[in-house]
């Protein structure tokens, strides 16, 4: 019997997002020439940077002024997304996710982070949205709650603010676009890796 979660966390390398952002694991030492870094404890939570539809989400959020913004991280995994957000200027985030170990882990990073004053961590999905509204909107789910969900997702998002999506295949964008279009959202730019698509409206 092996320890998979203790082996995968004695693999986890630091991944470099852009060039610009470093994510890194408590272990590893911290490195100067990174304009930004994040650690997360890698756990069997979702997101350390090294999956296409999460570095492409980041990559995208190095393109948005997040400064002084509002931000919703919905299926938040391990709040990588919320606490570059964070970093990067927005003055509050809240971060949801259905599994109680992604919601645990998003609360120990951002603590890690120092970004725990900025981040509220929700157990839940999107029945949990209402009531709630934000400037930047982050889905990085899949193609199917995204698209059951947008609606919900579009009541949330103030004036003038952005939805972010990703967790699907690029095949899989033109029907994001159809669903985004019915909700007078409009599609702005998308960037893809390993056939995996991040779409911006």
């Amino acid at each position: 019997w092996q320890n998979w979660n203790a082996d995968w966390e004695a693999n986890f390398q630091p991944e470099w997002i852009a060039g610009k952002v470093r994510v890194r694991a408590e272990f590893h030492e911290p490195d100067p020439t990174a304009e930004m870094e994040i650690i997360i404890q890698p756990r069997m939570a979702f997101g350390t940077g090294h999956h296409p539809t999460t570095s492409l989400v980041m990559e995208t959020l190095l393109g948005v002024n997040l400064n002084d913004r509002s931000v919703i991280d919905m299926g938040c995994g391990t709040a990588i997304l919320a606490i570059q957000a964070a970093k990067r200027g927005a003055r509050e985030i809240l971060a949801i996710d259905n599994d109680p170990n992604s919601v645990d882990n998003s609360i120990d990073n951002a603590q890690r982070n120092a970004c725990s004053e900025l981040i509220s961590v929700v157990l839940g999905d999107a029945t949990a949205l209402p009531g709630n509204t934000c400037d930047v909107f982050i889905a990085n789910i899949n193609r199917n709650i995204i698209l059951t969900d947008i609606a919900t997702y579009r009541a949330c998002i103030n004036p003038g603010g952005m939805l972010i999506t990703s967790g699907y295949y690029e095949q899989d964008l033109p029907m994001i676009k159809q669903a985004a279009s019915a909700l007078n959202l409009h599609y702005r730019s998308h960037l893809t890796r390993n056939d995996w698509c991040c779409a911006v409206f």
